[in-house]
């Protein structure tokens, strides 16, 4: 089980053979262990990630974003300890492996439900005028209520998303850069959780 946090870089291509990947760039790491949960104590195993020391100028302290990685029971009979103040950086993967990409979605606000969730809208004619994006009826007889889950304009993206099965096409070690094949979730700048 390998598991490290990256930011965004932006998207690209490399020439891999005589074949051009698509790929994602993700400055990937140092991260620091914060802290170990154990069994006892917390109830589950687990190890805290901190990656990116944010400095506060009112109050000059420095905090870092935190993670929590469940530890495997597999993981953890192969005799692999982690120590807090140890560094995990891109030198864990290897040019090859699959991996799984979670991260949050582009955010785009407030959006009706032709955008939201695909409606056709209503006619061009026929006695509809400025209503042609709107969702129309969303009632029924009985009961005299909106259904619970009916869909309707909303708030659109900001999900959590996971992509499984990425590989990574080259890291640069110098640069601490994973080069992932494929497009991953978010805007240029998200977070994103990177483990085999």
């Amino acid at each position: 089980m390998k598991f490290i946090l990256g930011r965004k870089v932006n998207m690209s291509q490399i020439w891999k053979g005589s074949k051009v990947v698509p790929v994602t760039l993700v400055k990937a790491g140092p991260c620091e262990i914060t802290q170990i949960k154990t069994l006892d104590k917390d109830g589950y195993e687990a190890v805290q990630v901190g990656f990116e020391k944010i400095t506060k100028k009112s109050k000059q302290k420095k905090t870092s974003k935190g993670k929590e990685f469940k530890v495997l029971k597999e993981f953890r009979t192969k005799g692999d300890d982690f120590k807090i103040h140890n560094e995990i950086d891109v030198s864990v993967f290897k040019e090859g492996d699959k991996v799984k990409v979670s991260g949050f979605s582009k955010g785009k606000g407030f959006q009706g439900g032709v955008k939201r969730w695909g409606f056709s809208g209503r006619n061009a004619t026929h006695g509809v005028k400025h209503e042609h994006r709107t969702i129309g009826s969303v009632g029924c007889r009985f009961p005299q209520r909106v259904i619970k889950g009916r869909k309707m304009p909303g708030h659109t993206g900001y999900e959590r998303n996971t992509i499984k099965n990425l590989e990574i096409v080259k890291i640069d070690k110098d640069n601490n850069l994973l080069f992932i094949k494929g497009s991953l979730p978010g805007r240029k700048g998200t977070i994103l959780e990177i483990k085999s």
